[in-house]
């Protein structure tokens, strides 16, 4: 019997409201709300009919966003997809891209895969039924009600943050917003008021005065049009009303970046690589970028570092971590994208820093200019590397130093394990010993098949000074090596699929996120102001 109690008791007070209201107190909100309604409504793009696709469009959009940020990228949406055929037979990627910059890019998927249904459902029309509304992809109780109301006129309830934020202080209702429990009765409420004849009139006035009027932290009471009757006001709580529990805060995340500039036949361009099809910004594109070993911006060295970018949106090299921060960082995003990727580039200098928020992680971004060095082969097993930084010598020097040093330094250890177990092997085969020296000599032999042989058996950094003199190589050699290595692997390890050299023409077709897609363009206005 008690657990039933509890089970009920969050409806109580809705039915409790609901039932204490008069006609006239009904009467009196709903038409002083719509009266204001009809002289303040703002002129929206999306209010200029009621086809049930444009409402449902919008009210996606307007998810968690912005009315004025929305209608840009709303009227470019019709402009591409006017129709419900038109968007369920576009390519995803051109739905992606006609969606960049609003974030939350589930909801675009959503709503394509919403508008297949449509088609293959009931015939390319948004049918005029509840259940079958609320059964399309992506489409809440909120979204729902909202598409029934405004489109088809239907008493349905359309609850989103601000029509919860109005009747909370309106009726003094003290229960937490944030618990769906709560939302759940205030949709009961909600339903009771809404007049006759004008659902989808209710339903937007409601919304419009949360936006414009009854507002989260400074509520302008005075040109409220049902302040006289307004329970919070008269209780003083206009503004501790609503009561919402704070979300847990999103996650921090370090993210080294790598700028890979393009040389030769790809002077002028950047590398990019898309996302996996699944999961987290599925399919999109993005700079190549890794989770720093200090895993978040809690690590004292790594909020030292992101802390002065948060509010940097454009480069500004000055501000930049301190050296020995950056150096660390780059010789992690070296090592990353090498163990990760098999990509073998050279980070040289801080760019810029970004951050993006989701609903669960913040991605504090440290960019930094790298050259491209080379692919390892698919052939070779995944690279285990060390975490002894090159020199300072070695990472100032020609480009391709770095990676020849790096490949020299793991020769060596290759080397030096290959006699190892020729020995260890000495003791149980004579045949078994003949051949690890054959092989110790072969990896010795050729700079080139020193670097292969290091791939697969060991890390590529160590301490590259101490091999270096080990094996006798100067500077010539280890540019001239650096080269080799680069020309010699650049036809047999071709790009990743997921890779590609981009130029600012691409950035017309390809759909990135937006922390990625601020960085990108603050770096073609620079190179366009060079």
């Amino acid at each position: 019997m008690a657990a039933r109690l509890r089970m009920e008791r969050p409806f109580t007070l809705a039915e409790k409201v609901v039932n204490e209201l008069t006609v006239n107190v009904k009467h009196y909100f709903s038409s002083e709300l719509l009266q204001w309604y009809d002289q303040h409504k703002r002129v929206l793009p999306w209010r200029q009919n009621r086809d049930p696709y444009r409402v449902w469009v919008s009210e996606i959009m307007l998810q968690q966003t912005r009315v004025d940020t929305v209608i840009p990228y709303y009227e470019r949406f019709m402009s591409h997809f006017p129709t419900v055929r038109d968007l369920a037979e576009a390519p995803e990627e051109q739905v992606l891209k006609c969606w960049e910059g609003l974030g939350y890019y589930s909801r675009a998927r959503n709503l394509q895969a919403g508008a297949r249904e449509v088609m293959s459902r009931h015939g390319g029309s948004v049918p005029d039924d509840t259940d079958a509304v609320g059964a399309l992809k992506g489409v809440g109780p909120y979204t729902k009600g909202a598409i029934m109301s405004i489109a088809f006129n239907r008493p349905e309830p359309a609850v989103d943050g601000n029509v919860m934020r109005v009747l909370s202080r309106y009726f003094c209702l003290e229960d937490d917003i944030a618990k769906n429990t709560t939302r759940l009765k205030i949709e009961v409420l909600a339903a009771s008021l809404i007049p006759d004849g004008r659902a989808g009139d209710f339903n937007q006035a409601l919304m419009e005065l949360g936006a414009m009027t009854c507002t989260p932290k400074s509520p302008g009471c005075l040109t409220c049009p049902v302040m006289e009757h307004c329970a919070g006001r008269l209780a003083g709580m206009e503004l501790q009303l609503p009561i919402k529990t704070k979300a847990k805060p999103p996650r921090p995340e370090l993210r080294l970046a790598a700028l890979i500039k393009g040389a030769g036949e790809f002077a002028g361009k950047v590398l990019v690589r898309q996302r996996p099809e699944t999961g987290l910004l599925a399919k999109m594109w993005e700079l190549p970028h890794v989770l720093s070993p200090s895993g978040n911006s809690d690590d004292p060295a790594a909020a030292e570092s992101s802390a002065p970018q948060k509010k940097r949106r454009s480069p500004q090299p000055e501000a930049g971590p301190l050296p020995g921060q950056a150096e660390r960082q780059m010789d992690a995003l070296c090592r990353a994208l090498a163990e990760q990727e098999r990509l073998l580039v050279r980070p040289h200098r801080w760019w810029m820093g970004a951050d993006h928020v989701f609903s669960h992680i913040r991605w504090e971004v440290q960019v930094y200019e790298a050259e491209f060095g080379f692919v390892l082969s698919g052939e070779e097993p995944p690279l285990q590397l060390s975490h002894a930084p090159l020199s300072a010598e070695d990472r100032s020097g020609p480009p391709g130093r770095q990676l020849a040093a790096a490949a020299v330094a793991s020769a060596s250890q290759a080397a030096s394990a290959a006699r190892s177990a020729s020995s260890a092997a000495a003791a149980a085969s004579p045949s078994t010993a003949a051949a690890g020296q054959s092989l110790s000599a072969s990896v010795e032999g050729n700079p080139l098949q020193q670097a292969d042989r290091a791939a697969e058996t060991g890390p590529l950094y160590g301490a590259a000074s101490d091999r270096r003199q080990q094996l006798d190589f100067g500077d010539a050699e280890l540019s001239a090596m650096g080269q080799a290595l680069q020309e010699g692997t650049s036809e047999a390890h071709k790009l990743p699929d997921n890779y590609r050299w981009i130029g600012l023409e691409d950035m017309k077709e390809l759909a990135f996120p937006n922390v990625f897609l601020r960085i990108l363009n603050a770096y073609w206005d620079e190179l366009e102001g060079a």
